[in-house]
């Protein structure tokens, strides 16, 4: 007690003189130095051997959060090197174990549905986004049936069809937008691609009566709700922050204009011959219990789609023309690859056009190898996972993390790995997706197999559904701007000017993203 008093007494008698705010302030202080303190001891002293190792951080709760979040890549590379491909960061308290490498997608994305669940981590995010009692915010038995709905607008006969409607929706935005007028100019690619790409998947995934309601009003809508994808609302998704609260406005306008539509079609009579888009199509589905689709579950799952269809393609088609302005004989390349194939006169693409550009499809490829839309890709823990060849096993309280795009970036897969190259893919053909295995998690048969280095869609029962619809779009744009125009930097330099905005789920190019056009037939 006496050397407890000694500490305390001189510490009452100073107290006595300091004012409340400054007392506050610096109990804070000390509260934060011991939390720090304790929280390094913690680290160094109580290491489980049979976990993976975590990566060392001094303040408690926050952990790596923010160096993770300024550049994910950079963050799971500089882990990679001293920790290996296993190990725990913490992510605003939550300890989150990645795997990397293609052993560590296998293990996280063909993950059993017993073991690894979805929904919890990403409910919070995505629910107040798409609307309740679609995707996440519904049994996972039930997102499988959802898919199988859409998938009526995802067929061989479907995507052939599109190419004329994202050819036509490409033409008449180059030719009306503000940012096109002229023989030549600059154009920010964050806004337009955003834009366009808006109009180019509503038109052919929703049909004519929904596209007919998107101007650049809708434009300013959709980037409300891509808002609601900031990385804080994982855990306040509910705050009244600024930007919640559009994304509530924005989420209940356009319910509003999809239940309108099923409305206004129930009162009409139903469908007629040649009726036929996705509305339609969710109208007439039944679940297996026996009911159909409610009207907003409908709503829902058109807002679903209709970014599931744009969100990707919007930052990889500004990501492919960014990486043309600072390369810009690649577009030369494509120019006359596309006079060689199909012809002088460049007659109107076709869907059996796409597979024989294949310089084409390689600049797709290339940038999507590079530019991964989603860096990393998480499952809450249900059972302890041992980790294959490792003496660790991933308890209950972790979440577990894997990021194909590291598998993309690694030189062990792709020598120079961050120079982008479609030439590269002329002789790395190996890299492919392992197509041998495949499974139906209840929409379809898809690829089972994670082996492949080059999973921009990811893999397993959550693979993007449309990832066939993104070539389709990212090519049939691409092909009309090469047509179009050339490009090149503001500065005429050969480096690509803007860097990855990692502050939404999906990684996209820092705004504003400026590029030089000249119309080629100026």
């Amino acid at each position: 007690m006496g050397l407890l008093s000694a500490i305390v007494n001189p510490l009452v008698h100073i107290s006595s003189d300091i004012s409340t705010p400054a007392l506050i302030g610096a109990s804070f202080a000390i509260f934060l130095t011991l939390s720090i303190v304790l929280n390094v001891l913690r680290q160094l002293l109580f290491k489980n051997p049979n976990e993976p190792p975590v990566v060392f951080h001094w303040v408690p709760f926050f952990g790596s959060t923010i160096v993770y979040g300024i550049d994910p890549y950079k963050f799971f590379f500089s882990c990679r090197e001293k920790y290996g491909d296993v190990f725990t960061f913490i992510l605003l308290g939550r300890k989150t174990t990645v795997c990397l490498g293609t052993t560590g997608n296998n293990f996280i994305l063909n993950g059993k549905i017993q073991n690894l669940n979805a929904e919890e981590i990403y409910s919070p995010l995505t629910t107040p986004v798409f609307g309740s009692d679609v995707v996440y915010d519904c049994p996972n038995s039930k997102l499988m049936e959802q898919k199988k709905f859409v998938k009526f607008g995802l067929t061989s006969d479907a995507l052939k069809s599109y190419v004329r409607t994202i050819t036509d929706e490409t033409r008449d935005f180059i030719k009306k937008n503000a940012a096109f007028k002229g023989k030549k100019g600059t154009v920010n690619l964050s806004s337009a691609m955003a834009e366009l790409t808006i109009y180019t998947a509503s038109a052919s995934l929703q049909g004519k009566e929904v596209r007919a309601k998107f101007d650049s009003t809708f434009a300013d809508l959709y980037h409300y709700l891509d808002m609601g994808f900031s990385p804080i609302n994982f855990m306040l998704p509910w705050f009244p922050f600024p930007h919640n609260r559009k994304r509530d406005y924005a989420q209940k306008t356009m319910t509003d204009l999809y239940c309108e539509i099923i409305e206004r079609r129930r009162a009409a009579g139903g469908k007629r011959e040649g009726d036929e888009d996705m509305i339609w199509n969710l109208m007439s589905c039944q679940y297996k219990e026996g009911r159909a689709p409610t009207d907003k579950e409908i709503a829902h799952m058109m807002i679903a789609l209709l970014m599931a269809g744009q969100h990707s393609s919007s930052s990889t088609i500004a990501w492919i023309l960014l990486r043309l302005a600072s390369q810009p004989e690649i577009i030369e390349e494509l120019l006359q690859e596309q006079k060689d194939v199909l012809g002088a006169d460049l007659p109107d693409l076709t869907y059996d056009d796409l597979a024989r550009l294949s310089l084409h499809s390689q600049v797709v490829k290339e940038t999507l190898r590079i530019h991964t839309p989603i860096h990393s890709i998480m499952r809450k823990v249900k059972t302890p996972m041992p980790v294959d060849g490792t003496k660790y096993t991933v308890p209950t309280s972790h979440v577990l993390l894997a990021s194909p795009g590291v598998t993309a970036r690694s030189a062990e897969n792709f020598p120079n790995p961050l120079h982008w190259d479609p030439h590269r893919w002329d002789a790395h053909k190996e890299v492919e997706e392992d197509d041998s295995e495949k499974i139906d998690y209840g929409w379809g048969l898809v690829s089972k197999g994670t082996a492949s280095p080059y999973l921009p869609f990811g893999a397993g029962r959550h693979r993007c559904i449309g990832e066939q619809f993104a070539y389709v779009q990212l090519q049939t744009i691409l092909v009309e701007f090469v047509r179009a125009f050339k490009l090149r930097n503001p500065d005429g330099s050969r480096e690509v000017l803007v860097e990855t905005d990692y502050s939404s789920l999906f990684s996209r190019p820092l705004n504003p993203a400026t590029i030089e056009w000249v119309r080629r037939d100026a």
